[in-house]
């Protein structure tokens, strides 16, 4: 077989341990989840409700253009139905980008450490990768902007960043895209934006209207609490959006997923309480952190990164054996740490006893 160089090395995505693998293994009766940044408190109940109800065909395919979710996502982001495009999940969108814009002959330019999907299909597609370290979690947009040469073919900034939760300030994302050359895309992953509070967060849909060079991704994944579905989305001007069209697979987003992400678009009450929940949460994380000097980073996400001067291998495999599944910091680039989404205000105050229990141990182990 002549696989492309790059793919005989490369390491597929490895998903979190799943729970019912977890109970098998250690033999225990409940665990809860912290590891995917799911939405601890599920989907609205009109989702159930439209699914439950749902009178189609199975054998047949699903709206190959999404019509009537394209029309309420419109609506819903005041936005013309030609500037949007739908994927399954973000992550088929960000494929699409690099398909249609990555090749031998292009650089990409993004964060390091941040989301791994975009290094994962630059090299893929035979990219040079230019990795910018983070500074205190942040993205280094100086370094970033001068990165940038004649053979960049796209940027990818994710606000709030996976995996530190840090988030770009308007301010510096608009003085960094005025920048940025105009035939560079700029892709602006915005996976946790409901969960965003800051009052200077950028206002990506505005600055679309002058910087034609941005796609703004987004995804039911997260607050919606639809992960199993797949559904994400980008928004961007009618040329971007028209020329990343044909690499769009045909019927990408099924006919449920479809169904499913309307329903959720129209439960604003749910999406609320979910925000206070996750500030909530939040804040017993950094009380936590705060008493037992622990350095985190402060987040605009649905999850803490937690420095614990230590193996987070070793963290991540002490929650394990306790019922708690996070993610260690290793694999994110992050070796000291551990990424634990915020879940509910009991599952929080779990995780937290059971960090104590460690950090007792550690203690005693070090005197």
């Amino acid at each position: 077989m002549r696989w492309k160089e790059q793919l005989l090395k490369l390491k597929p995505y490895q998903p979190g341990k799943s729970i019912n693998e977890v109970k098998r293994q250690y033999g225990l009766s409940e665990i809860v989840k912290l590891a995917s940044n799911e939405n601890p408190f599920g989907s609205s109940d009109k989702v159930r409700s439209e699914i439950t109800g749902f009178t189609g065909k199975f054998s047949v395919y699903p709206d190959g253009y999404a019509t009537d979710l394209r029309a309420r996502l419109a609506e819903h982001l005041d936005v013309k139905q030609e500037q949007l495009i739908l994927g399954n999940g973000s992550d088929e969108i960000i494929q699409m980008i690099s398909r249609g814009l990555l090749s031998p002959e292009t650089n990409t330019v993004m964060a390091a450490p941040t989301f791994p999907q975009y290094r994962h299909n630059g090299i893929i597609e035979g990219c040079e990768i230019k990795e910018i370290p983070l500074v205190d979690g942040a993205h280094d947009l100086e370094s970033m902007a001068e990165a940038i040469d004649l053979n960049t073919a796209v940027v990818w900034l994710c606000s709030p960043n996976n995996p530190t939760g840090i988030y770009i300030k308007e301010e510096e994302l608009i003085a960094f895209l005025s920048r940025v050359p105009s035939d560079v895309l700029v892709v602006l992953d915005e996976a946790y934006f409901e969960y965003v509070t800051a009052d200077d967060f950028h206002d990506s849909l505005r600055l679309l209207e002058q910087y034609k060079n941005v796609i703004v991704l987004r995804t039911f994944s997260k607050i919606y609490g639809l992960a199993s579905f797949r559904v994400g989305y980008g928004i961007a001007h009618e040329e971007t959006i028209a020329a990343l069209e044909p690499v769009r697979e045909p019927f990408n987003v099924n006919t449920l997923a479809q169904v499913a992400a309307i329903a959720a678009l129209d439960d604003k009450e749910f999406i609320e309480r979910c925000i206070q929940e996750n500030t909530a949460g939040l804040k017993q994380f950094y009380q936590f952190c705060d008493g037992a000097g622990l350095k985190y980073y402060q987040s605009q996400g649905n999850f803490i990164l937690i420095d614990f001067a230590a193996d987070g291998q070793e963290v991540f495999q002490f929650l394990l054996e306790r019922g708690y599944i996070v993610r260690s910091g290793k694999a994110l680039g992050f070796p000291t740490c551990v990424r634990i989404t915020i879940g509910s205000r009991e599952q929080n105050a779990g995780v937290i006893e059971k960090i104590k229990e460690y950090l007792q141990i550690a203690t005693a182990v070090s005197n």
